[in-house]
């Protein structure tokens, strides 16, 4: 999956580069809704399973320049019946910024994050 998103200056950690946090944010979400994605596709649902993130770890490559669009791109690496594995990548003017991988994992009902999107 892939996505893109320009970022405003209120998401600087200074001028012209990206807030770490910010990245760690965009890369969570990304991966998250892959993992989705993937388990709906995988258990032949019409809607995505409610996935909370087990564990997730971002490596910050280089800054992150904020003049221009950052590209999300992530992809399934592993997977059962309620969980995925992904890694995902955070590209700036035609350059890998940051890394991440995580494991999502779908929640039943009585979890507290269950259907909460």
């Amino acid at each position: 999956m892939v996505a893109e998103w320009t970022p405003e200056t209120k998401y600087e950690a200074f001028p012209g580069v990206l807030n770490g946090g910010i990245i760690g944010t965009l890369l969570d979400c990304h991966c998250n809704w892959t993992a989705a994605w993937h388990l709906m596709n995988k258990a032949g649902a019409d809607h995505p399973p409610c996935t909370v993130t087990a564990d997730y770890a971002i490596k910050l490559l280089r800054p992150t320049p904020t003049n221009g669009s950052v590209f999300l791109a992530a992809k399934v690496v592993e997977s059962t019946d309620d969980r995925a594995t992904v890694e995902g990548t955070l590209t700036a003017g035609a350059k890998v910024c940051a890394t991440c991988r995580g494991t999502f994992v779908a929640v039943k009902e009585g979890h507290p994050a269950f259907h909460r999107w």
